[in-house]
């Protein structure tokens, strides 16, 4: 039994969900990638090829298990190798650049990941991915391959595109040899562990590793390994951490049903308890009422849909900005009054900025509150429309002032109404069906965020025949129109709360 390094990494994070994608592929393809996590392969991939500019003219071996290939370029000191394959008689790997340095008379190992390098931005941090390239280096020293430096490349946080990209700002390379050399001790020592578990044609016994791990984190194949989990675990329960699960488990305590009054949890944790437990509203009307009365007429319930292009689209973008392609608008303009819609889509091959910025300072009214769900989303995409269209700033700062975040409700220590079907959650996506059961997004051909970003990347990149983009744009409509129309009917719930308290 060979194992990638990409199995290797799936063993790191659940041992038995590895052993299954190996084993019993067939249940592994049971629960196939979404459109976001496609798209975050895809990205890394165009990174990869694109990374290669950085060390030109060289040889790419195309299959990933050409060991033949490979020995033969480094035998003849070929300068710059892509995606050479080494393999032991336990592992395979395809590094992603190897450079021939002529000071050393060895070859220089480069790992390319999609990433970014800012982590005060939103970028990872070094250390996760000196696993990655530990692996890699311990079979190239069984092998005999002599390395000098390892370096990590990522992509620039702070490039700002103008013109064609200039790929060598777009880059960052870091030598991280030092750091790597001190993991591959450890990292060799889990080499081994994963080689044994892996290759065991024996299925390991029990649950896999996410009994430890909350909802969010469990791997792909967790329904199959933990079958006799309940409906509504206590692994779902908010930002619960590993101590308190084990404590849980031990214990013998799954349903959060079962949770004990006494066990220690976070105010809001315990608040989703109880609620769960009860079956029971919470409602703080006198909160909710204040609330309220934040908003003033006409209310404009507005959503985004936008797009972070790993490799910035447009002049003045950078990496993995945002851009704001469509919006949803729901307008109220006195109380007990019906909603008006109005929308916008850009689907054609210019910036949207200044289309997007036009239609929605057309449609917003001049007053009146600007409620949207999570406002730090679009009032980061408002500011960053000011920043690049000087002319509408004036315009967003005021957009941004009447902003009223209709999340605060449902939301951690704001939190003034929590539903036993929200499950811990503030997404809209748990909220709306819990309060207003009529609509719900299961029968959208377009579901989520990730999905809705994606399809419009592939329409402005051609990917569509003009009917199926004419389907795909309908699609992007219908589903940012029911965000909006999500919100009106959310708001209207509070007031009937806040209503029937009088």
């Amino acid at each position: 039994m060979i194992i990638s390094k990409t199995s290797f990494l799936t063993f790191l994070d659940c041992s038995k969900n590895a052993w299954i994608k190996i084993h019993k592929p067939e249940i592994f393809k049971q629960y196939p990638l979404s459109s976001f996590e496609q798209n975050i392969i895809d990205t890394g991939n165009n990174i990869d090829v694109m990374a290669r500019s950085l060390f030109p003219n060289g040889v790419l071996v195309e299959s990933r298990e050409d060991t033949e290939l490979t020995d033969k370029l480094i035998a003849n000191k070929t300068p710059v190798i892509y995606q050479p394959v080494f393999a032991t008689d336990k592992f395979i790997t395809a590094l992603d650049i190897l450079v021939w340095n002529t000071d050393t008379n060895v070859y220089d190992l480069y790992e390319v990941k999609s990433s970014t390098s800012s982590e005060e931005n939103g970028g990872r941090k070094t250390e996760d991915y000196l696993i990655d390239i530990a692996f890699q280096k311990n079979i190239l020293d069984e092998l005999g391959v002599e390395i000098g430096t390892t370096n990590l490349i990522r992509v620039n946080k702070e490039y700002v595109r103008n013109g064609e990209i200039n790929v060598r700002s777009f880059f960052l390379i870091e030598d991280v040899t030092e750091e790597v050399n001190a993991k591959l001790g450890e990292v060799k020592s889990k080499m081994e562990v994963a080689s044994e578990v892996i290759s065991n044609p024996k299925e390991p016994v029990g649950h896999c590793d996410c009994i430890l791990k909350g909802k969010k984190s469990h791997c792909t194949t967790s329904k199959y390994s933990i079958p006799d989990l309940p409906q509504y675990p206590v692994h779902a329960i908010s930002r619960i951490n590993k101590k308190k699960l084990i404590e849980l488990v031990d214990n013998n305590i799954f349903s959060i049903f079962d949770v004990p009054k006494d066990f220690v949890l976070s105010e809001n944790q315990r608040r989703q308890v109880d609620t769960a437990q009860s079956d029971k509203e919470y409602i703080s009307v006198n909160e909710i009422t204040d609330f309220l009365s934040t908003m003033k007429y006409p209310l404009c319930f507005l959503d985004y849909e936008t797009y972070p292009s790993a490799v910035p689209k447009y002049d003045g973008f950078k990496p993995y900005q945002q851009i704001p392609f469509q919006f949803s608008l729901h307008v109220i303009e006195a109380p007990n009054g019906e909603s008006v819609h109005y929308d916008f889509i850009y689907t054609d091959t210019e910036c949207p900025d200044k289309y997007f910025a036009e239609a929605l300072k057309k449609h917003l009214p001049d007053i009146g509150s600007v409620v949207v769900w999570n406002q730090g989303f679009e009032k980061g995409i408002n500011k960053q429309i000011a920043e690049h269209l000087p002319e509408y700033s004036e315009f967003m700062d005021k957009v941004n002032i009447r902003v009223v975040d209709l999340m605060i409700p449902f939301y951690g220590k704001t939190t003034m109404y929590d539903h036993p079907k929200f499950k811990g959650s503030a997404s809209i996506k748990y909220v709306l069906p819990a309060l207003v059961p009529h609509l719900s997004y299961k029968n959208m051909h377009i579901q989520e965020g990730g999905t809705a970003s994606d399809t419009w990347n592939r329409i402005v990149s051609q990917e569509y025949t003009d009917s199926e983009k004419n389907i795909k744009i309908q699609a992007l409509k219908d589903y940012c129109h029911l965000d909006t129309l999500a919100m009106v009917e959310i708001w209207r719930a509070l007031y009937v709360v806040e209503s029937d308290s009088r």
